[in-house]
């Protein structure tokens, strides 16, 4: 396959945006006033901006919407102006530094309770939070807040150095100190989207599942994403007091997540400068638009229309537009030009095969589970030892997709256990078990479909390098130990380097079934896990994937779960045969064959194997 991929926008690397981002705050506030915006416009945008730094990285880098930001941004700005207005600390940024705090705490709690959901689910607990925390600072914390008259009396900020205190006094000095702030949060947001963090964050967002399957702690890393941006909506919040001197009790309302996800998507997702794009706009029209003469309340409408038509003719938002057309102006593809494919036999074969031992390397024993009055697997015992490779075979319904998954971690047992290498495994879950080398692939591809191929594998070397989490947010992904190396090893072990920089979305179906394999075999596991690798391939993408199998078994212990029988005996040294969810044979190849249990539930005649 060849042409160009569309990809989500990613912010350009090196130091380019960040002297781009200096140049613009500087010359803002004086060029501003040309199109009629005011200094005090653009402290609001620049705040929203801020606001906005933690969000996307939450919701454009992670896939992660949520209604309740507005909690965070009222907590961390009451706490601040509290702290200012009734003189209990003097230095402006202890009161932000303190508000920050107060928000992350929030985002801890709110956050490990929210994301026990997922989707929609998740979306709503958020804006539920949000609500309760808005009712809190009405009532039962009203004496501390305000209520609905919000809290006055907010000093100017002041900064205290121990020898010297500098108060800020003038616009432009406010819009200095808070244009300053605004490089910093940029500039941290820019490290944590193109850290090893960052590009974990992104896995997440792409398909959670996988992430998970290759050994990322996925919720650990959505957990500090939203602490991430429940920080950034702190700081803004206390932002925002500073500059009006006031905190307004609107700093919790609804109204005021939705703004926010409405500037984010506006000014586009996964970019980080976008929420402070969408947010000029908004701040700018709702301004200048009350001030039209005539046009009274229809400047509502008006506002309306325009975001409507943004957000249905720029699917990338503003700012995703505008990094396209630089990309496509630079001579650089979203996703680079594949080439031809160069012969299958030319990927590197894997180490040698590790030597058969007496000692089983994972076995399960009494392994259960049902689903009501229905048992998908009962009572199975299951030996695996190590170089060998093991196929499950069995009718439809058999149960070999149930025990699959207890194999890997996805499901836990009713009954029984699995074992790996002597150490008990059940119900650790599928990060874990990866870690510890028991990896699984997926009859259904499970990719990361707007990643390039190389970024796919990149996820899965990234869970074998660091191990299940790290917030190693500084960090850049070049400076993990032998992170490329891996990545390429992998590549060229499944023949994908000729499509590396495509995007995993475009490849053809037996590519994206290659790199499916090569997902688990980037973890560098002990033993591999192979759901139906051939299902669905043409007679020479089977005949390729089958060569691909067989040099991958010379160098790892394997259990393929399998319809083809073609593909079942030539690939295994032993069979299982499951049946209603019980075992019904074991044996060779050729035991196998000629077992007539066997052949009467599910092969069907002597010479008669089941078509993939």
């Amino acid at each position: 396959m060849s042409g160009f991929a569309r990809a989500l926008p990613r912010p350009p690397r090196g130091s380019t945006p960040l002297a781009a981002a200096a140049f613009a705050l500087i010359v803002f506030p004086f060029a501003f006033p040309l199109v009629a915006g005011t200094v005090d416009m653009a402290d609001r945008i620049l705040v929203w901006g801020l606001f906005g730094f933690g969000f996307d990285i939450l919701f454009g880098y992670t896939g992660l919407l949520s209604f309740g930001q507005a909690a965070f941004f009222g907590a961390g700005g009451f706490t601040a102006a509290f702290l200012l207005s009734r003189g209990l600390v003097a230095n402006t940024l202890l009161a932000l530094f303190a508000g920050m705090a107060v928000a992350g705490v929030l985002g801890a709690v709110i956050g490990l309770l929210s994301l026990r959901r997922a989707g929609i689910y998740f979306a709503m607990l958020t804006l539920a939070f949000g609500e309760m925390l808005f009712f809190l600072e009405n009532s039962p914390l009203r004496r501390w807040t305000g209520g609905e008259n919000g809290l006055p009396g907010i000093p100017k900020p002041n900064l205290s150095l121990g020898f010297l205190t500098v108060e800020l006094k003038s616009p432009l000095s406010i819009y200095g100190f808070i244009a300053v702030l605004f490089f910093l949060g940029f500039w941290l947001a820019r490290r944590i989207t193109l850290s090893p963090f960052g590009m974990v964050l992104r896995a997440i967002r792409e398909n959670v599942e996988r992430a998970g399957a290759v050994g990322h702690d996925v919720q650990r890393y959505k957990l500090t994403a939203f602490v991430i941006a429940a920080l950034y909506g702190g700081l803004a919040g206390g932002l925002l007091g500073l500059l009006q001197g006031y905190m307004p009790p609107d700093a919790f309302y609804l109204s005021t997540s939705g703004k926010l996800v409405i500037q984010t998507v506006i000014g586009g997702t996964g970019t980080l400068i976008g929420p402070t794009i969408g947010a000029a706009l908004w701040i700018y029209l709702y301004q200048i638009l009350q001030l039209v003469p005539g046009l009274g309340g229809a400047w509502q409408l008006i506002l309306g229309l325009v975001f409507v038509v943004l957000v249905t003719t720029l699917r990338q938002g503003i700012a995703g537009g505008l990094l396209e057309a630089w990309r496509r102006a630079a001579g650089r593809p979203i996703a680079g030009v594949s080439a031809e494919p160069p012969p299958f036999a030319a990927a590197t074969a894997p180490s040698a095969k590790p030597d058969s031992s007496e000692r089983p390397i994972l076995t399960a024993r009494g392994l259960s589970k049902h689903y009501g009055a229905l048992f998908a697997v009962d009572n199975v015992s299951f030996a695996l030892f190590e170089g060998e490779t093991r196929a499950l075979i069995g009718p439809n319904g058999a149960g070999k997709s149930t025990f699959f998954k207890m194999l890997a971690g996805a499901v836990r047992p009713d009954a029984g256990e699995v074992t790996f290498a002597g150490e008990r495994i059940t119900g650790l879950g599928t990060a874990q078990v990866c870690e510890r080398g028991v990896v699984r692939s997926f009859q259904i591809n499970q990719i990361f479909p707007r990643l390039t191929v190389r970024e796919n594998i990149l996820i899965a070397a990234l869970a074998r390098r660091r191990g299940r989490f790290r917030a190693d947010i500084f960090k850049r992904l070049e400076r993990v130990r032998g992170l490329d190396a891996l990545v390429e090893e992998t590549l060229a072990a499944v023949g994908l380097l000729f499509c590396a920089g495509s995007l995993a979305r475009e490849l053809a179906y037996g590519e994206k079934r290659r790199l499916e394999i090569a997902l688990a075999l980037a973890t560098k596991p002990r033993v591999l896990l192979l759901d139906e690798p051939t299902a669905g391939m043409s007679p020479a993408e089977r005949a390729q994937t089958v060569q691909l199998l067989k040099r991958i078994a010379a160098g790892m212990t394997i259990v393929i779960v399998e319809h083809d029988m073609d593909v079942v005996f030539e690939l295994a040294d032993r069979v299982t045969v499951l049946s209603e969810g019980r075992t019904l044979a074991e044996g060779s190849p050729a035991e196998i064959q000629k077992n007539p249990a066997v052949r009467a539930a599910y092969l069907g005649g002597e010479n008669a194997y089941e078509p993939a």
